[in-house]
Formats: C-alpha cells, sequence, structure tokens
C-alpha cells in the first residue's frame, strides 16, 4: 500500500514542481561554484577542508514506504538543506579568516552561531590585540 502523507495537497504539490525543481538547478551551479571557491581558496589561506559529507546526506529515498514522488522530495530537501549547510560552513570560516567581527546587536537580527567568539562590534581595542598577535604570529613563525 502506498501512503501519501498529505493527500489534500496533491495539486499544490504539482503546481509548484517546476519552482522546487528550477532551484534544483540553481543548486546544482551554487554547488560547484561554491566548490571551486571552497578547493582554491582555502588551500591558498591555509584554512582546513570542510569535510563535505559531513553536510550533505541524500537517504531517504531509500526508505520503501514513500512513494516516488515523496522520494523525490526527500533527495531533493537533503540536497538543498545540505548545500546550504555546507556553504555557511565554508563562508563561516571565510569570515573567521578575514574578518572575526561581530554585528551590531539588534533585536531584528539572528547572530549566526558560528559569530559566537568573534569580536564584539566597536571593540577595537580587542580586535587590535586579537589580530595583532595573529599577524606576529605569522611572521614569527614565517621568518
Amino acid at each position: 500500500m502506498e501512503y501519501k502523507k498529505y493527500p489534500e495537497r496533491e495539486l499544490s504539490s504539482v503546481i509548484s514542481i517546476p519552482f522546487i525543481w528550477g532551484m534544483f538547478i540553481f543548486f546544482i551551479v551554487f554547488d560547484i561554484a561554491l566548490e571551486i571557491y571552497h578547493q582554491i581558496s582555502f588551500r591558498i589561506f591555509k584554512l582546513p577542508i570542510v569535510d563535505r559529507k559531513k553536510y550533505i546526506k541524500i537517504d531517504r529515498h531509500k526508505l520503501n514506504y514513500l512513494s516516488f514522488p515523496d522520494k523525490m522530495r526527500c533527495v531533493y530537501c537533503g540536497y538543498a538543506n545540505g548545500v546550504l549547510a555546507y556553504a555557511v560552513k565554508i563562508t563561516g570560516d571565510t569570515e573567521e579568516y578575514w574578518c572575526a567581527i561581530k554585528h551590531e546587536r539588534d533585536d531584528n537580527f539572528v547572530e549566526p552561531p558560528h559569530q559566537k567568539d568573534f569580536v564584539e562590534f566597536r571593540d577595537e581595542e580587542e580586535f587590535v590585540n586579537r589580530f595583532q598577535n595573529d599577524n606576529n604570529k605569522e611572521s614569527v613563525t614565517t621568518d
């Protein structure tokens, strides 16, 4: 017996197909560009390469109780959400390398978790101390 999670959504699901799968093309192009950036830039920055397998997991299509359309939606969501999580990690590591300053506090802004150890906004002294020390370490180790 085939199980349908939301039979009342069948028409809206059919109508949304071109929009959802159009985004899938975007995610593939974005993924390729992100990986090129990641592999080249992180080697230049001497940052550790992010393990893609930890962010992108496509496995729910193996569940026998899902219909073919459900399996396809699961592939889409696993890939799209995984690529975005992977991109957030890569971008966060890049931000930490180049900037590492928190945004100004604002009740309408959700601070990204990766910024918890960044320098507080407008804390010039901490910024100078932290990054001057980092620059001194680099010059000591490369001499």
